[in-house]
């Protein structure tokens, strides 16, 4: 029996791409740089800022990383809460698992100051055990040493956690570290590319995590 959840943040507990590619275009446009569709962002987030730089940049221009990198950094902090919202069902059960007294945590590939900032705004009270993003000094996803550290923080085993997400990158991370992978259909990927990275599960609405409890 699953005795904790551990959520992604982008593409899973909120929908956040709006203002993740207005803040890249930004920085994109803001040097010159070509921009991109609003969709194709979800290709490229997910394994965190500085390769969201490499991924938006065209072939030839890796030596502007850095730079827009920086302004991606200094923009996305003034505008990360412009668009971005919990996704329908999400809060009811997040209020669920509280009822049920299942744990819950956030593990993100985007940086913690980001991850605690906007966790705290869009949950009014944010009903998580552990808020954890990308921090200097440790693994991003896939690899499993955050996951496996914030099992701990909930004092669980791996094998009783869920690891929800919607990437291959989530599904990896939740395999690594011996969690049951959970894939989401509302989120930045296609299900077939969560199925193929090894989900355990997939869900189409945020209710149906229950069921898996």
């Amino acid at each position: 029996m699953a005795r904790a959840v551990i959520f992604d943040l982008d593409g899973t507990l909120a929908d956040t791409l709006a203002d993740i590619a207005a803040s890249m275009n930004h920085a994109l446009a803001a040097l010159g740089l070509p921009v991109h569709d609003e969709c194709a962002y979800r290709e490229f987030v997910g394994a965190g800022v500085e390769q969201l730089g490499r991924n938006v940049l065209p072939r030839g221009a890796a030596a502007s990383q850095v730079a827009v990198v920086a302004e991606f950094r200094r923009h996305y902090a003034e505008h990360l809460l412009d668009r971005s919202v919990p996704f329908a069902g999400i809060v009811a059960l997040l209020d669920a698992l509280d009822t049920r007294g299942v744990r819950r945590a956030v593990l993100s590939n985007k940086p913690e100051w980001a991850t605690l900032r906007m966790v705290t705004a869009l949950f009014a009270e944010p009903p998580f055990a552990v808020v954890a993003g990308d921090r200097e000094g440790f693994p991003r996803k896939p690899d499993p040493t955050r996951a496996l550290a914030v099992a701990a923080e909930l004092s669980v085993v791996p094998a009783a956690c869920l690891f929800v997400g919607d990437t291959p990158i989530d599904m990896a991370t939740a395999r690594a570290a011996g969690m049951v992978a959970v894939g989401v259909s509302w989120g930045f990927r296609p299900p077939a590319e969560l199925l193929a990275a090894g989900a355990a599960h997939l869900i189409d609405h945020p209710g149906e995590l229950l069921a898996l409890l």
